[in-house]
């Protein structure tokens, strides 16, 4: 009866131990998770929806062209990870404490195949990042773009971010005339 209780105290100890850091994150990081992966699924469906034709394609002077905003939210997606301790992968160049490092990342010159890449890349990224943050990450303050703000709030702006380029590219597609393949 003892070796019983022993074996069953060692296996509590081995299951508590290598419990997963989900379990130990609040809810709030199970939610964005979530919302960032529909928001992945719609900005990847649509991205490669876009013919190859329209991506250098811009409502007017002065405002980023599609092949400009799915690079930006790619970079910013790597950027903003980096800022909460996640760094973005060597072949991006870019550094969480400098932003010209994501400027000259969306400065690339790409092809359609490979932005839908660097798109897929960025969202892989960020989901990793964010699943990695702790309760206590969440509550560290962090400096962002000069401001001072929670891990929390820094996840938060990080999905209102990807959602407003989201709503741009709807736009963009419908008035290239693609609709988006979620709403087919």
């Amino acid at each position: 009866m003892s070796l019983l209780r022993s074996s069953l105290a060692a296996t509590a100890l081995v299951l508590l131990a290598s419990a997963p850091v989900a379990a130990q994150q609040p809810a709030l990081v199970g939610d964005l998770l979530r919302d960032v992966a529909e928001v992945k699924s719609k900005l990847v469906s649509l991205a490669e929806a876009m013919p190859a034709g329209t991506y250098d394609w811009r409502p007017m002077e002065g405002v980023r062209s599609v092949a400009e905003v799915y690079k930006h939210l790619s970079s910013d997606n790597y950027l903003l990870a980096a800022v909460a301790g996640h760094e973005a992968p060597a072949s991006t160049g870019i550094k969480g404490d400098d932003y010209r490092t994501a400027v000259a990342y969306e400065g690339r010159s790409m092809s359609k195949a490979e932005v839908v890449d660097a798109v897929k890349a960025s969202f892989d990224h960020v989901e990793m990042a964010l699943g990695a943050t702790s309760r206590a990450e969440l509550n560290e303050t962090l400096s962002v773009f000069g401001m001072d703000m929670t891990g929390r709030g820094l996840w938060i702006l990080t999905v209102t971010h990807l959602h407003e380029h989201l709503g741009q590219s709807i736009a963009y597609a419908r008035a290239n005339g693609v609709v988006p393949p979620w709403s087919r």
